[in-house]
């Protein structure tokens, strides 16, 4: 292992720079030379690849988004697309590759992987989605961030005695939404992986209401349904003073937090160390604070699993 390559693909996630800085410098570190590719699997296909040095990782690790910028690419999920790539890696004499993403980023990862090309997958998603770690770079920053508007909303809330419903991302996985809302104490939380019933969601507001709370949060993964139109039902079926705020792309930035720059830092240099003991088509992660690393195919056989617990204990102390 002489080169190496590192990109960052599908949605960006707070800490992603921390990461590609770690593998950067990691690779340094131990004489490896480091290429960049621009633009994730786009820039691989099309050649997007420039020579990273000590300097040009230099100042990013409290930058949100990524340098390395990132692209979704239909064209990637062809054989076509995967040999132009493979191509493109060996024009560069690149010997292995470090994708920094979420799912699909993986499943790129996986087809080249298949193909016979050494490649380590670092979960990088504000989702916190990826099975085999218990947290992935940019979640610890969305949820402060949901938590820090959810912390706001409820003053004007208090303030007006208003419901307020908080749209919070999360398409397929609600990790944002329980985790923000156990952490804000919003009355009821909704996330995807649990079917929501209205009936239930109104009969805990009356409860609120008769104990004498005058205000209610309410938060909601957009996978769900969008906040905008469960305003709609909740104020057609009690009549009370329902606003609505979508947090959307605000989630997705801003500066990650000393939890995803150390998780990121830590993950990126693991990747390196892999491709550096011949050991391609893996994923890390982490799991009780200890590094792991496990097959990417085998990876993307499982599904991320909820905390109901979580779950639970929101609900039984939002009563």
């Amino acid at each position: 292992m002489k080169k190496i390559g590192v990109l960052t693909s599908g949605g960006d996630a707070p800490g992603m720079n921390a990461a590609v800085r770690a593998v950067v410098r990691k690779a340094i570190y131990h004489n490896l030379e480091v290429y960049g590719i621009y633009g994730g699997y786009s820039g691989l296909i099309s050649g997007n690849i420039k020579k990273l040095e000590l300097g040009s990782v230099g100042d990013i690790i409290h930058r949100g988004g990524t340098i390395l910028y990132s692209a979704r690419c239909l064209e990637f999920k062809t054989k076509e697309g995967q040999q132009k790539g493979i191509e493109q890696l060996k024009a560069h004499g690149i010997d292995g590759l470090v994708v920094i993403g979420g799912d699909g980023s993986y499943r790129g990862a996986k087809a080249l992987t298949e193909q016979g090309f050494p490649c380590v997958g670092v979960p990088g998603t504000i989702d916190n989605d990826i099975p085999g770690t218990e947290l992935t770079i940019g979640f610890d920053t969305a949820l402060n961030t949901a938590i820090d508007a959810i912390d706001k909303i409820r003053d004007t809330a208090t303030s007006h005695e208003r419901t307020f419903v908080i749209e919070v991302m999360g398409r397929d996985a609600g990790d944002i939404a329980l985790w923000s809302g156990l952490a804000g104490g919003a009355e009821t939380i909704l996330i995807p992986e649990e079917n929501y019933d209205m009936n239930e969601i109104v009969a805990r507001l009356n409860k609120g209401s008769e104990r004498g709370k005058k205000h209610s949060i309410i938060v909601v993964a957009e996978g769900v349904i969008s906040g905008v139109e469960l305003g709609k039902e909740l104020k057609a079926a009690t009549n009370a003073d329902v606003r609505v705020s979508v947090l959307g792309h605000i989630q997705r930035g801003g500066t990650p937090t000393a939890a995803d720059r150390v998780l990121a830092s830590r993950l990126g240099a693991h990747a390196v160390e892999l491709l550096i003991n011949k050991k391609g088509g893996r994923a890390v992660g982490i799991e009780n604070n200890h590094l792991v690393d496990y097959d990417i195919i085998e990876a993307l056989a499982q599904k991320h699993k909820v905390d109901y617990s979580l779950l639970k204990l929101s609900k039984e102390l939002s009563i």
